[in-house]
């Protein structure tokens, strides 16, 4: 597995985010009619919150981001993306199990929404998430805490 790691986010990262998303994003946007080139990214800087994102980085440059935001109910998984070429070598999965390892210590259920079509739709079901809803575009999950990582 390529030289990893991931660090808190900043406000400075949200552009180089906001790009990575319009170039993860498009071939999967485009096959639904919904890519906007502005969109795509004005939709990330909206939702960016520095305090709950971590920048991936592979060989010290950014590769990827995921948010990991609290909610009522639940943790959303959000702006959870890879460039092309850190995918398909386990770093997502690794990323991914990081974050649900510390959900389930917490007794915190995780809810994300995927793209229609989207290949991330096998990496959530492989780590227990299921389907909770279906649209025309997104296809919203969710996942309950494992059991056994629950501290009471």
């Amino acid at each position: 597995m390529a030289d990893w790691g991931t660090r808190p986010a900043s406000a400075a990262d949200i552009e180089a985010v906001a790009e990575l998303r319009a170039v993860v994003l498009r071939a999967d946007l485009e096959r639904l009619g919904r890519y906007d080139e502005q969109r795509v990214r004005q939709r990330l800087r909206d939702g960016f919150t520095s305090a709950h994102t971590w920048v991936i980085e592979v060989g010290g440059a950014l590769a990827g981001s995921v948010s990991l935001r609290p909610a009522e109910d639940a943790h959303w998984l959000e702006h959870f993306h890879l460039a092309p070429r850190a995918q398909g070598n386990g770093i997502g999965a690794s990323v991914l199990r990081r974050l649900l390892e510390r959900c389930d210590h917490e007794g915190a259920v995780v809810r994300l929404n995927v793209l229609q079509g989207s290949a991330a739709r096998r990496l959530y079901e492989r780590h227990g998430f299921r389907v909770e809803a279906e649209g025309p575009v997104d296809v919203f999950m969710v996942r309950e805490p494992a059991p056994a990582a629950r501290h009471h």
